[in-house]
Parts: structure tokens; C-alpha cells; sequence
């Protein structure tokens, strides 16, 4: 034991001699004397914050940031949603098998619970709806748009207040838990209802960083929800309540709110609102004004032009058909894609094709290569984006596609 002890003296003196620090100032020379245990705390708490700096870099490698496992909001309130309505479900079932040993009048009422159950599970679907057309990407990182939509029309929103709900029953526990069921429809009905306006607005919120607007888009655009009449929705349609009447009523506002979320949605997907351009690229001239190459005069500049190198990939910035695909004078090869609602983009100066009019695109499909064909002075891509027929500037379809994509 004794030896071992020696030999770790001895390997420990060799490691930490004692070391002076000499310091020189105005002709005077100190010197500090740093003993090896003090040479050995300072190493281990080195060895240690080394340590702690790998295990934390190796858990956030590992683990991602604790953005995506916080989830976006939207999916916490689906899935609160869905605890609900299963929720409604256990009590549902619940309340037919009681209400099936009583009289008449409560197994139509039994019915008429079934049907509401059915309606609320519909829009529950139509909420959740088809996975291409949610947008989830729509708040991008988490930050809010850089402008705020409203619905004009609507009139200012007041949070609604509710009972604690509560799954007490007593000895005729039928009409207790029929009355818990009705306040969660009423909770479900108004929380839907809120979330499609919330998701509307960010939608409309990207339409109007575009300088097009939800507005000239609605325009000549019937908008509203579903007509679907009180008969379809209730096998007991003749005998309405005044409170069956109200809630079939409420239904079909929040039915309204949530088609009008999904028409929005369904554009914001549909609009080019991609890079042109698959590779880094640079932006040699801006949108409007500006002195013409050729004739050395202020003229005006329909798009972007964005430079990079000879047969730099040119792609899709939204979804849609190939409307145009071939030569067009000025534009030299030019490929024209029609997304739909009223937008279309172009794409100039192509040193070649690679589609042809017909064909079905996505965003970032390659649709040519870049050249200086037609009405140009060198290898770039003359890029344009037209709603209705009238030119607007793809800057700012650019911009909005950083909220989205």
C-alpha cells in the first residue's frame, strides 16, 4: 500500500510540478507561486466544464431543439380536440344505454344526442382536415407575420366563460350527464370556431403581404359556409326545440368559419410563393421603374431578374399546370405556369425546357434551365407573377413565401 501511495506521489509531482508565474512591469519583476494541488483543481474543473460542454452539445444533437418537441399549437389544440370528442364519445354511448330502458321520449332524444355527436365529429374532420392543405408551416419558425389580417366584417370577438364541467351523476344520472355532454358540444363548438378564425386570419395575413389581398381575391367570389338544411342534419327535424334550433343554428356558423379557413388555406398552398431558382442566386434588378439595358431610358420592368450562373435549375415556386411553354418575343424560351384563383408566373430567358404545356407541377419542380434567350444582356432568369391579368411585384411573394415554406 505503501508502495502504490509513493508511486501515486510520485506520478502526481510529475504531473503538477510546482510552477512559478513570472510578470514583468516598469523594471520590476513578481512572480506568483501556483502549488500542484492548485494546478489539479484548476485541471479538474477544466476536465469538468469540458465534459458538461460535450454532454450538452450530444443532448441537443440527439434530442433537437426543445422547439420541436414543444409541438405547434395548432397540433396541442387537434389533439385537445380529439381527447374531447372521445370523451363524447365514452359519454354518448353512456347515455343510450340508459336512455334505452326509459320511454319514448328518451330514446328520440337519444337520436337527436346521436346526430349532434355526428355533426360535431364531421366538423371535427373538416378542422383537422386534408394534411397538403393545413399550412402548419404557416407561423415558419414560431414567429408571428409581419402584418396582422383581419376579418373586416366580423364583429369584435369576447372570450366566452363556462361552467366547470364535471362528470358527477346521481341516482338518475342520465339527465346529469346529458347536461355535461351539451356544455363540451357548446366548448368545442366555440373553441373550433375560434382556431378557424385564428388560422383565416394568418392565411390572409400571407395573402396581404403580397400587395394582393384577400379582398381582390373575394372579389365577384361568393363566400360562405355549407348550405345544409336543419332536415339532413336531425332525423327529428319536425319537433325542434328551441334548443336543438339554437345549436343547429351554432353549427352552422362554425361550419361557415371553417370552410371559409380552408378556402383561404386551400390559396395560400396554391400560390407561388417558392424560389424560383434551385440554387443561390442574386437579384440584378428590381420590380418597376428602371433604366432599360438597350435604349439607355426610364422604362418599366414587369419582374425580377435573378441572376446566377449559365443552366442554373430553374423551378416551380408553387403548384399548378404548365399554361405556356416555348418561345414568346422579349421573353425568349419562356415557360408560364397557371396556379389557379387568378395567379400565374412566368419564367424568361431560358437557355432551355424542360416541360411542356399540360403538364402538372409542384413547388420545386425543375421546369428549365437559366439562359439569356430573347430580349437580354446575360445568363438570368426574368421572373414575373400576375393575378388577374395585371403584373405585381414577386418580391413580395418572395417575402411571403418565407412565412410559409
Amino acid at each position: 500500500m505503501a508502495k502504490w501511495s509513493a508511486s501515486v506521489k510520485a506520478t502526481f509531482d510529475r504531473a503538477f510540478p510546482e510552477r512559478q508565474i513570472y510578470h514583468r512591469s516598469g523594471g520590476t519583476v513578481r512572480y506568483i507561486s501556483v502549488s500542484p494541488w492548485q494546478q489539479a483543481i484548476i485541471a479538474a474543473g477544466a476536465a469538468a466544464l469540458a465534459g458538461w460542454t460535450l454532454f450538452v452539445t450530444g443532448s441537443y444533437v440527439l434530442g433537437g431543439p426543445s422547439s420541436t418537441i414543444a409541438g405547434a399549437p395548432d397540433d396541442r389544440e387537434l389533439a385537445k380536440y380529439e381527447r374531447w370528442v372521445q370523451e363524447l364519445r365514452a359519454k354518448d354511448a353512456l347515455s343510450r344505454s340508459l336512455l334505452e330502458e326509459r320511454t319514448d321520449a328518451f330514446q328520440k332524444e337519444t337520436a337527436e344526442w346521436e346526430d349532434r355527436q355526428k355533426a360535431l365529429e364531421d366538423l371535427f374532420d373538416k378542422l383537422k382536415g386534408d394534411e397538403n392543405l393545413e399550412v402548419s408551416a404557416l407561423k415558419g419558425d414560431g414567429t408571428g407575420l409581419l402584418v396582422k389580417a383581419s376579418i373586416e366584417e366580423a364583429d369584435n370577438r369576447q372570450s366566452r366563460h363556462f361552467e366547470p364541467i364535471t362528470a358527477a351523476f346521481d341516482t338518475s344520472g342520465t339527465r346529469v350527464s346529458l347536461k355535461n355532454l351539451k356544455y363540451d358540444q357548446e366548448r368545442i363548438l366555440d373553441e373550433a370556431e375560434d382556431l378557424a378564425i385564428d388560422r383565416a386570419e394568418r392565411a390572409r395575413g400571407v395573402l396581404q403581404l403580397t400587395s394582393v389581398g384577400s379582398d381582390r381575391i373575394m372579389s365577384g367570389v361568393e363566400m360562405g359556409g355549407p348550405l345544409v338544411p336543419i332536415a339532413t342534419l336531425t332525423s327529428s327535424a319536425s319537433n325542434l326545440t328551441t334548443d336543438e334550433a339554437s345549436f343547429y343554428n351554432r353549427l352552422n356558423q362554425t361550419r361557415a368559419r371553417v370552410e371559409e379557413m380552408r378556402y383561404y388555406e386551400q390559396i395560400v398552398a396554391s400560390l407561388p410563393l417558392g424560389r424560383p431558382v434551385g440554387v443561390p442566386f442574386r437579384q440584378t434588378s428590381d420590380y418597376g421603374m428602371r433604366i432599360d439595358p438597350f435604349r439607355k431610358r426610364p422604362g418599366w420592368h414587369n419582374g425580377l431578374d435573378l441572376a446566377a450562373y449559365h443552366a442554373a435549375p430553374i423551378v416551380a415556386a408553387g403548384p399548378g399546370k404548365v399554361s405556356f411553354a416555348g418561345a414568346s418575343s422579349g421573353y425568349g424560351r419562356l415557360v408560364e405556369i397557371d396556379h389557379g384563383h387568378g395567379f400565374k408566373s412566368r419564367y424568361g430567358h431560358l437557355s432551355a425546357i424542360t416541360v411542356s404545356k399540360g403538364d402538372t407541377v409542384e413547388i420545386g419542380d425543375l421546369v428549365g434551365k437559366m439562359g439569356t434567350t430573347g430580349r437580354s444582356t446575360g445568363d438570368h432568369l426574368h421572373y414575373e407573377v400576375w393575378f388577374n391579368g395585371k403584373p405585381y411585384d414577386p418580391a413580395k411573394f418572395l417575402k411571403a413565401g418565407r412565412h410559409v415554406h
